[in-house]
């Protein structure tokens, strides 16, 4: 595994909440976190069907572009009783011409389920994959997963996406009704992270 040495990292995101919520994670560790927005960067054409294929995609592009490391993620909802959909597709199963309506995925998701006679538990995994790629070409892929279950009705108005229909294994709750806290304690970007750390093994933290 290659160590990261550097002090600057590209979260190759637009989203302004993820690199938040990177950059203090990765902070402790003395490095400096920018985004795609900040480097002008336009947002490449997500063409895999694998969450490792288009984190790659995602990560390549930035480190090509800027010279810099970048760190890409690709996540999503896998539902066994449906073949593993809506996975790389998890968003599209929100699109509106209005925006993204989860109501919808949700809907959808439990609708084909029902359609599918699918028997129960109707186990299901979150899963978070972070790619991390050097300017060289060179790259290390992370995968976080949460297995649990969909479950019907909707729970809860925390979280996000497809949180209130998926009740993690071991918990009672769904990932709508914990508190974020909690949540951001086991979830699979949680998983996906720890494993990421072993990169900066030996840096130290910065006080």
């Amino acid at each position: 595994m290659r160590q990261f040495e550097g002090d600057a990292l590209l979260i190759a995101t637009h989203n302004t909440g993820k690199l938040e919520e990177i950059a203090a994670l990765l902070a402790p560790y003395g490095i400096k976190c920018t985004s795609n927005a900040d480097h002008n960067l336009p947002e490449p054409d997500e063409t895999e069907t694998t969450f490792v294929g288009n984190a790659r995609i995602k990560a390549h592009a930035a480190a090509r572009a800027t010279g810099l490391p970048a760190l890409a993620d690709d996540s999503g909802l896998t539902i066994d009783g449906l073949g593993g959909a809506p996975g790389v597709y998890t968003a599209d199963w929100t699109e509106t011409p209005q925006g993204r309506d989860f109501v919808i995925g949700m809907t959808r998701a439990w609708t084909e389920l029902e359609s599918a006679n699918a028997p129960y538990p109707r186990t299901a995994q979150f899963n978070c994959t972070l790619v991390l790629a050097w300017p060289d070409g060179h790259d290390e892929v992370f995968p976080g997963v949460m297995p649990g279950q969909i479950v019907w009705p909707m729970r809860g108005d925390q979280g996000h996406g497809y949180d209130p229909i998926f009740q993690p294994d071991g918990y009672s709750e769904t990932f709508g009704e914990m508190d974020r806290w909690e949540k951001n304690q086991i979830s699979h970007r949680a998983d996906a992270f720890k494993k990421l750390q072993a990169l900066f093994a030996g840096r130290g933290t910065k006080s």
